[in-house]
């Protein structure tokens, strides 16, 4: 073997072993997340709606007014901005979101949630000191839905689309409150 594939080869080798350190214990790639990917899908007939998000865990802490301050804007779930995808335009409240991809924002009060659909799509859903990236110079809509406290704890923040009553909902869930907000095309 010639001196120059030799030197590629230790070469590739060092670089290799460093990408796995740095992996390993600085980066943890290998680590389950804390907040895991999700991404739930609605299809009927023609329409196709799809949700991505970051699921956080409840882990015993007191979610709405400490961890998700109220009267805030939250980015609706972690890590990156969840978004909301929808092939056709869609009625929610009397009000028209054109189809389109939006990043979907909350605002968690103490009766309501004021829902807020975003044409602007973020890498991130915070910024470095925690602040949401939302710029509301961006919102198509916003809509103020009821909270519905439950009588159980959802350990998990779950987006959902339930159509259970032939009417569209898209519901939002986490500790004991959900939102439903009505969806039609």
């Amino acid at each position: 073997m010639n001196s120059f594939l030799k030197r590629v080869l230790i070469f590739l080798t060092i670089t290799a072993v460093v990408l796995a350190l740095y992996s390993i214990f600085v980066e943890n790639i290998f680590a389950p997340r804390l907040s895991p990917k999700d991404t739930v899908e609605f299809k009927l007939n023609d329409l196709k709606l799809e949700v991505f998000y970051n699921r956080p865990s409840k882990k015993g802490r007191e979610i709405f007014g400490a961890l998700v301050p109220l009267n805030q804007v939250w980015r609706t779930g972690a890590n990156e901005a969840t978004t909301f995808k929808t092939n056709k335009d869609l009625d929610i409240e009397g009000m028209t979101l054109p189809a389109g991809k939006y990043t979907l924002w909350t605002v968690p009060k103490d009766s309501v949630w004021t829902v807020i659909f975003n044409s602007k799509q973020y890498e991130w859903g915070v910024d470095k000191e925690m602040k949401p990236m939302w710029d509301p110079n961006y919102d198509v809509l916003n809509v103020q839905v009821p909270i519905k406290k439950l009588d159980h704890v959802v350990e998990q923040f779950t987006i959902a689309f339930d159509n259970s009553t032939d009417k569209l909902f898209l519901t939002m869930a986490w500790d004991e409150t959900k939102v439903a907000l009505p969806l039609k095309n």
